[in-house]
C-alpha cells in the first residue's frame, strides 16, 4: 500500500485456527473485535460512520471494519519536554540534554525558537508543538493485532512450535493463516509467527481448497458460499429456528430453562454450517430418573432432549445439531443413536444398581468420605448439620422428626453409582431414592432442593423442611469454614460462602414472606441464634474464637451488597449499622425511606450524629437521668418530649410499624434543637454533666429503634 490520504474502504482481519474452545468462542469473537477497533481508534485510522461486524466460527476469529482510512490524518501535538532551565543556556541556546531529547524524538531540526516557554505555577518549562503525520494502517493495524491477542479472555494458553521447527508461540489453539484486507489490498502485518494474506479455508468437510478472498466485502458471501456462516449469532438463530420447527412439528419442546439456552450457545460455536436431525432411544430408558438421561445428552452428547409441552415430561426423541448438511442424513442419525444410547444404558445400570440399597443403609458408609481434614468426616458433617435442622424445626414448631430425616438422608447419595456418575445431580437422585423408599414427600423435597442457590418463593407447610434443611446446611457451612480460616479473599471462594450466605438470606426473607416470621419477630428464628446452634457442635478448638462475629458480618455484609443495588446507600447502612433481624430489614428501609422525606429528618439525622460523637467521648453514661438535676428550661423540655413520645415510639416499634414509630419521634425536632442551641453539656459540675449524657443517652436509644439515624445526616 503506497498511496496515502485515499477514500475509506472496508477493512477484514480473519485468524485461522484449530478448533477454539466452544464455551469461549463468542467471548473471544467479540474481544477480538473490540481489542482491534480500540486501538484502530486511537491511531484514528475509523472513518466516521464505521460499523464494526465481528464474525467467530469453531476456526476463525475475523472482524470487518466498514470504512477504514489507509493513513489517519495528520495530527496536532504537544509535548511537554524538561524544565527551561534544564533545556536552555543562560544565552537562551540548547543545552546538550535537550539536544539529546529531541534527537531520539526525531526533532533534530526544532531550535530554541521554536519551542514554546509555559509555566506549571512552579517553574516555566519547555513545550514542543506542531504537527505528526497521521499513522499508516499497516502500522496502526499490526498495534492494534498485538493488542487485540494480548487481550484475549483465553481460558487456557498453550504453546506450539512453528513450522521453522525452532520458534514457539503461545495461544488459545495453534493458528494457520492471517488475512488482512483493506479493501481488495493485503495489509502487510505479522502474528503468531504468520504473514498476512487472503488465503483462508471453507468448511472443513463441506467445501475444498483454499479459498481466495477477494476483498473485505465479499468476505462473508465467499465463506458462505464455502458453507460457512461466520456470524456467530447468525448461526445460533439459525440454530435455535430448526430447532423449534423441528419440536414443533413432533407436538414437542425443547425446553426453556437457562440450562438450553448455555446449550444454544455452545452447540453454536461447535458447528459453522448447522443442520438439525431427530433421534430417538428406546422407551424403556425412560424409567430411569429423566434427570439423568436429560444431563447425559445434553452434557456429554450436546442433544437437545425433546418434552411433551403440557406436562414437561421427557420423550425418547432428541434433536442433534449436524455440522454436515447431507441429502440423506441416515448414518448420521443413526451413529448419533449408537453413541447415546451405551450412556442411557449406563445410566440405567447404575439406578438398577443403587436401588438395591435404601438410602438409609448409605448414611453410615459417609464415615469414609472426608469433608475436610479439619472438620472431620461427611457423616461427622451430616450429624452436626442433624442438630440445626431440629434446632430450627423446634424454634418454628416445625415437624422435627422429618426435619431430621432430611439432614440424616441429605449426604447418603454421595456414595451411588449414580452420583460418581453424574456427580452433578448429588441430591436429586437422593430424592428419587428417598421416595422410592417410601420416606415423607416434605423429606423427599427438602433432599431434592438442598443445592439450590437460593429459595426464592414464600415458604409453605409442604416446603418447610426443605428450607430447615436449606438453611442448617449453608448455617453448618459457614461456621465450620470459617472457622478454620478459610475466608473468602478477592474472587476466591472455594467453598461458596457467599453464596451460602445468600442463601440464608433468601430462605430467612421467604420465610417472613411465608407467615413463619412476623415483622413484629425479634426472638422466634434469630441469625445469631442459628450461627450458635451451628457452632455448638463443633469439638471444642476447632473454631476460630470471633467465628460467630465474623461470620454475622459477612452475612450481613452480603445483604448490604444486595440492597445497595435497589436502595439508597445511606439508607441501607443506616438500617444495617444495627443488624436488625434480617426479615425486617426491607421493612426498616422502607420506613427510612419515608422519614428521610419528612422535613425533620435532615436536622434529627444531625442531631442524631452529634449526640452519637458526644457519648463516644463521655466516660461513663448513667442509666437513669435524675429530672431533679434538670435546671435549663431546654433539657427539662426535652425530657418532657422523650418522656411523651417514648412509650408510643416504642409501642409502635414492637407492632412492626417502623414508619409510625420515626414519624412518631419527629415531633421531637425542635425540642432536641432547643437543647442544643441553649443548653451546655459538658459543664464542670460531673452530676449535671452526666445527667445531660444520660438524657441524650436516652433520646439516643429511642431514637435508633429502627435505623442508626445519624447514617443518614
Amino acid at each position: 500500500m503506497t498511496a496515502t490520504h485515499a477514500s475509506p474502504k472496508p477493512l477484514l482481519i480473519e485468524l485461522l485456527t484449530e478448533e477454539l474452545p466452544p464455551k469461549a468462542l463468542n467471548k473471544l469473537g467479540l474481544a477480538f473485535a473490540e481489542g482491534l477497533r480500540k486501538v484502530l481508534d486511537e491511531n484514528h485510522l475509523l472513518a466516521d460512520g464505521c460499523e464494526v461486524t465481528d464474525f467467530a466460527t469453531p476456526r476463525r476469529l475475523a472482524v470487518t471494519f466498514s470504512a477504514v482510512l489507509n493513513q489517519a490524518p495528520d495530527q496536532a501535538y504537544t509535548e511537554r519536554l524538561m524544565p527551561a532551565k534544564i533545556g536552555l543556556t543562560d544565552t537562551g541556546e540548547l543545552t546538550p540534554a535537550l539536544t539529546r531529547k529531541l534527537a531520539s524524538k526525531g526533532w533534530e531540526h526544532l531550535r530554541a525558537t521554536d519551542l514554546v516557554r509555559e509555566s506549571d505555577g512552579k517553574q516555566d518549562y519547555l513545550y514542543a508543538h506542531g504537527t505528526a503525520a497521521g499513522a499508516l494502517l499497516a502500522v496502526g493495524l499490526q498495534q492494534a493485532l498485538d493488542y487485540a491477542l494480548t487481550h484475549l479472555p483465553i481460558p487456557k494458553v498453550m504453546r506450539y512450535q512453528l513450522a521453522d521447527g525452532v520458534s514457539s508461540v503461545r495461544f488459545v489453539r495453534p493458528a494457520h493463516g492471517l488475512v488482512a484486507l483493506w479493501g481488495e489490498q493485503v495489509v502487510d502485518v505479522q502474528a503468531l509467527g504468520l504473514q498476512s494474506g487472503n488465503s483462508t479455508q471453507g468448511h472443513r468437510f463441506m467445501s475444498k481448497g483454499a479459498i481466495q478472498i477477494h476483498s473485505a466485502d465479499t468476505y462473508q458471501q465467499q465463506l458462505l458460499d464455502a458453507q460457512v456462516i461466520a456470524s456467530f449469532n447468525t448461526r445460533r438463530q439459525l440454530i435455535a429456528q430448526q430447532l423449534h420447527e423441528q419440536a414443533q412439528a413432533l407436538g414437542a419442546t425443547i425446553g426453556d430453562d437457562a440450562e438450553v439456552s448455555a446449550l444454544l450457545d455452545e452447540v453454536t460455536a461447535l458447528v459453522e454450517h448447522p443442520t438439525v436431525y431427530l433421534g430417538e432411544f428406546e422407551e424403556e430408558f425412560l424409567q430411569v430418573p429423566p434427570e439423568c438421561l436429560i444431563l447425559t445428552m445434553r452434557l456429554n452428547q450436546k442433544y437437545f432432549p425433546l418434552f411433551q409441552p403440557d406436562t414437561g415430561t421427557l420423550t425418547h426423541r432428541f434433536l442433534i445439531v449436524s455440522n454436515m448438511r447431507v441429502d440423506d442424513p441416515v448414518h448420521i442419525i443413526e451413529g448419533n443413536q449408537r453413541v447415546v444410547r451405551p450412556r442411557l444404558a449406563d445410566a440405567q445400570f447404575f439406578y438398577e444398581t443403587d436401588r438395591k440399597i435404601p438410602l438409609a443403609d448409605r448414611v453410615a458408609d459417609l464415615a469414609n468420605s472426608v469433608y475436610h481434614n479439619k472438620l472431620g468426616s461427611q457423616l461427622q458433617r451430616a450429624e452436626r448439620v442433624r442438630h440445626t435442622a431440629r434446632y430450627l424445626a423446634n424454634q418454628l414448631k416445625a415437624n422435627v422428626q422429618h426435619a431430621d430425616r432430611a439432614a440424616y438422608l441429605a449426604k447418603a447419595d454421595l456414595g451411588s453409582n449414580m452420583v460418581g456418575e453424574f456427580p452433578e445431580l448429588q441430591g436429586v437422585i437422593g430424592a428419587y431414592y428417598a421416595q422410592a423408599d417410601g420416606e415423607a414427600d416434605d423429606v423427599v423435597l427438602a433432599l431434592k432442593n438442598q443445592y439450590r442457590v437460593r429459595l426464592d418463593t414464600p415458604i409453605t407447610d409442604a416446603t418447610l423442611t426443605a428450607a430447615l434443611l436449606f438453611i442448617a446446611d449453608r448455617a453448618e457451612t459457614l461456621v465450620g469454614i470459617w472457622g478454620i480460616g478459610l475466608i473468602p479473599t478477592g474472587e476466591r471462594d472455594p467453598f461458596g460462602l457467599r453464596r451460602a450466605a445468600l442463601g440464608i438470606i433468601s430462605a430467612l426473607e421467604q420465610l417472613a414472606a411465608g407467615g413463619y416470621l412476623a415483622v413484629t419477630d425479634n426472638s422466634t428464628l434469630t441469625l445469631p441464634g442459628l450461627l450458635a446452634a451451628a457452632a455448638s457442635q463443633f469439638p471444642d478448638g476447632t473454631l476460630d474464637d470471633n467465628t460467630l462475629s465474623g461470620v454475622t458480618d459477612f452475612i450481613y455484609e452480603r445483604l448490604r451488597n444486595q440492597l445497595q443495588n435497589e436502595f439508597d446507600r445511606n439508607v441501607v447502612d443506616a438500617v444495617l449499622a444495627l443488624q436488625p433481624a434480617i426479615h425486617q430489614v426491607h421493612s426498616r428501609i422502607q420506613a427510612c425511606l419515608r422519614f428521610a422525606q419528612m422535613p425533620e429528618a435532615a436536622s434529627l439525622a444531625a442531631a442524631n450524629k452529634r449526640i452519637s460523637n458526644v457519648l463516644k467521648k463521655a466516660d461513663a453514661v448513667p442509666d437513669q437521668v435524675n429530672p431533679d438535676l434538670l435546671t435549663e428550661p431546654a433539657e427539662q423540655h426535652l425530657a418532657q418530649v422523650i418522656a411523651d413520645l417514648k412509650p408510643q415510639a416504642m409501642q409502635q416499634m414492637a407492632s412492626g410499624d417502623f414508619t409510625a414509630s420515626l414519624a412518631t419521634l419527629a415531633h421531637a425536632k425542635d425540642a432536641v434543637d432547643g437543647f442544643f442551641n441553649d443548653v451546655m453539656i459538658m459543664v464542670e459540675d460531673e452530676a449535671v454533666r452526666n445527667n445531660r449524657l444520660a438524657l441524650l443517652n436516652d433520646l439516643h436509644h429511642v431514637m435508633n429503634q429502627v435505623a442508626d439515624i445519624s447514617r443518614l445526616a
